[in-house]
C-alpha cells in the first residue's frame, strides 16, 4: 500500500509540473490580479445575491427574469474578457488531463469502472434550468 501512495504522490507531482497545470496557474493569476474582472465578479456576485433571492419564489417573484437575465448578462460580459477566457480554456485542459489520467487508471483495473466527469450531462447542468452552480458558480 504503501508502494502505491508513493506513485500515487508521484504521478500527482508529474500532473503539477505539467504544462496544462501551468498555464492554469498563470492564468488563474492574471484573472486574480486583473481590477477589470475584480468589478465584474463583485457585481455579478451582487446580481446572483439578488437572483438568489428572487429564485426562492421561482418565476411567481415580479424581478425572477429581470434577475435572471441580469446575471445571465454579466457572466457573459466576464467570458469577452481575454483573461477569463484564457482562465477558461486552462481550466478546460486541466480537467481534460484529470479526466484522461483517472480513464487510464480506472480502465487498467476494470472496463466497468466509471470515471466522473466535469461534462454537462444532456438534460441537465448549465443552460437546462438548472441550479447556478456551474463553472465559476454563475447562472447559465
Amino acid at each position: 500500500m504503501a508502494a502505491l501512495l508513493l506513485h500515487a504522490y508521484e504521478l500527482g507531482d508529474m500532473i503539477n509540473r505539467s504544462a496544462e497545470v501551468a498555464e492554469y496557474a498563470y492564468w488563474k493569476a492574471v484573472v486574480d490580479q486583473d481590477e477589470q474582472v475584480q468589478q465584474v465578479v463583485r457585481r455579478f456576485e451582487k446580481a446572483k445575491e439578488l437572483f438568489t433571492e428572487t429564485e426562492r419564489f421561482g418565476r411567481f417573484h415580479p424581478d425572477y427574469n429581470e434577475a435572471k437575465d441580469k446575471v445571465r448578462a454579466i457572466q457573459a460580459e466576464l467570458t469577452t474578457i481575454e483573461s477569463v477566457s484564457r482562465f477558461k480554456q486552462a481550466e478546460d485542459a486541466v480537467d481534460t488531463l484529470l479526466f484522461d489520467v483517472a480513464s487510464q487508471i480506472a480502465g487498467s483495473i476494470s472496463d466497468t469502472i466509471k470515471v466522473p466527469s466535469n461534462a454537462p450531462v444532456k438534460g441537465g447542468g448549465c443552460g437546462s434550468g438548472g441550479s447556478c452552480s456551474c463553472g465559476s458558480g454563475g447562472c447559465g
